[in-house]
């Protein structure tokens, strides 16, 4: 029987697991033809249907998910409703430092010093780009590969270094490598906000990273120890409504930033318009750095279409495309000048 959570669960698995997760890959083919968790996945409202959200929440729960479908099929079959329960009360808020590297050339291009708003801030990890070391890999020649000389510079005594492959002229100047971005003031935004205090709610970030990937999860530690050195400012509300009021908090002689990753795709078309509407309205800047379909008005003026089957983000400031970037901020993709675009 072919469905609509079937076809979610074949797509993640061709376009988000593939090359990534081996476990995921394989538990999403099968859960794709799998006729009663697909009836009982779509008992569950639309937004709470997603692998991600399954996987995690089994994760989280002690269920296996590396053990192979059969083993995966049944315990869910046995304890549906706790996960079905946790599902509902938890949401995907995979908190990925990682990002931070790519938003990085941005932030400090930008005039110092900033006030950074983060948007579906999970638990406000990513508030946190001048508390970090970098290490990015530079193209090595004409044939764009990577693999050439590092660009390192950083926190010294940050628990966290982010790698990131480079391509392009991503503007990393030398006073870059000597100093971050000044960052004076952070705020967030989410509907559910994570305290890194608690060990539950960081728990559950920890049950969303996928099961083979060691690094992520040790990232995720770090930047939670560097974020419980000084806890950030997270509200809960309607992001339109409470971005107005955070811009409007911003200390004087601050510039007002406002970032997004992997947010807007969650919302609807018309949800994801106003809050362009808004953002448009706000002084400031804002960088997006979301899917490429998300925000029509940054697809349209790409130079050229993301790699078929990619799943690569278009990085954006204020609706001007500047780079293509990994989902989880291993990659920057720099546009060329030549592009009108770039650096």
């Amino acid at each position: 029987m072919d469905s609509a959570v079937g076809d979610l669960y074949r797509a993640f698995a061709e376009r988000e697991a593939r090359g990534n997760s081996a476990n995921y890959q394989d538990l999403a083919e099968h859960a794709a033809g799998d006729d009663e968790l697909c009836a009982l996945l779509d008992g569950l409202p639309a937004a709470k249907r997603q692998p991600n959200l399954l996987f995690g929440s089994v994760r989280h729960l002690g269920g296996p998910v590396t053990a192979g479908y059969p083993a995966f099929r049944t315990w869910v079959a046995a304890h549906w409703a706790e996960v079905a329960a946790t599902m509902l009360r938890r949401r995907t808020q995979t908190n990925e430092a990682g990002r931070c590297a790519t938003l990085l050339p941005l932030l400090a291009a930008l005039p110092q010093p900033l006030a950074l708003i983060e948007v579906g801030a999970s638990a406000g990890l990513c508030l946190y780009p001048d508390r970090y070391r970098y290490r990015y890999m530079v193209e090595t020649g004409e044939a764009d590969e990577v693999g050439g000389p590092a660009v390192e510079f950083g926190a010294q005594e940050s628990p966290v270094t982010l790698e990131c492959a480079v391509r392009g002229p991503v503007p990393l100047p030398t006073s870059l490598r000597e100093r971050l971005p000044e960052v004076v003031w952070r705020a967030g935004i989410d509907l559910n906000p994570l305290d890194v205090r608690d060990e539950e709610d960081m728990r559950w970030l920890e049950s969303l990273v996928w099961p083979e990937q060691a690094h992520r999860l040790e990232r995720l530690r770090g930047a939670v120890q560097v974020a419980r050195a000084e806890p950030p400012h997270l509200v809960r509300g309607d992001l339109n409504a409470t971005v107005r009021e955070l811009v409007a908090q911003v200390p004087a002689g601050a510039t007002p930033v406002v970032f997004h990753s992997a947010v807007l795709a969650y919302l609807s078309p018309e949800a994801r318009e106003e809050f362009a509407v808004t953002m448009r309205g706000l002084p400031g800047h804002w960088i997006s750095n979301e899917a490429v379909p998300v925000l029509p008005t940054v697809e349209r003026r790409l130079p050229h279409p993301a790699p078929a089957g990619s799943g690569l983000f278009a990085l954006a400031l204020d609706e001007r495309p500047v780079a293509f970037t990994g989902p989880h901020g291993q990659s920057l993709d720099w546009f060329r000048p030549r592009d009108g675009l770039g650096a």
